[in-house]
C-alpha cells in the first residue's frame, strides 16, 4: 500500500481569470490537433490560422506561440484575460493541478503566491486532483 500524497486532504481553488498563469517565464503549452481545431472555431479562424499564427513545433509536438515576455498568445495584457478561455487548451484547463506544482507543500505554496485562486475558494478532493494530474502529458 502506498502512502497517500501529502495533499490527500484535498486542495482549495477558484479560477479568479486573473491570468498570472498565462504569463511569466517561457515555457510550453502543449495543444493537440482537437484542440487547435476547438480554437479555430472559438474564433472564427480555420484550423491553418491557428496553426501558423498560434502554434510552434517544439521537438515532435505543437505548443501554443508566446511573446518574448512569456505572455501567451491569446493573453490579453490590457484585460489580463486569456481571450479563449472557454476553448482552452487541456493542460490550461487543469491549472493548478499539474504534477510539477503537487510535489510538495512547498511547491504548492509557490503556486500560491503566483495564483490569487491557488489555496481559495472551492475545496478539490483527491480523487479530482488526481484526475486531473493524470491529463498532463509531461
Amino acid at each position: 500500500m502506498s502512502e497517500s500524497p501529502w495533499y490527500a486532504p484535498g486542495l482549495a481553488f477558484a479560477c479568479t481569470q486573473c491570468g498570472n498563469c498565462c504569463t511569466g517565464s517561457p515555457g510550453v503549452v502543449w495543444v493537440t490537433e482537437a484542440e487547435i481545431r476547438a480554437l479555430a472555431e472559438f474564433r472564427g479562424d480555420t484550423y491553418g490560422e491557428i496553426l501558423i499564427h498560434h502554434t510552434r513545433v517544439v521537438g515532435s509536438r505543437r505548443s501554443l506561440n508566446e511573446y518574448a515576455n512569456g505572455d501567451c498568445t491569446f493573453f490579453d495584457p490590457l484585460a489580463r484575460k486569456c481571450t479563449v478561455y472557454g476553448a482552452r487548451p487541456q493542460q490550461c484547463r487543469t491549472w493548478p493541478f499539474w504534477p510539477s506544482n503537487l510535489t510538495s507543500t512547498e511547491t504548492w505554496q509557490r503556486v500560491q503566491s503566483l495564483c490569487p485562486g491557488a489555496g481559495k475558494g472551492d475545496f478539490v478532493p483527491l480523487a479530482e486532483i488526481e484526475r486531473q494530474a493524470a491529463l498532463i502529458d509531461p
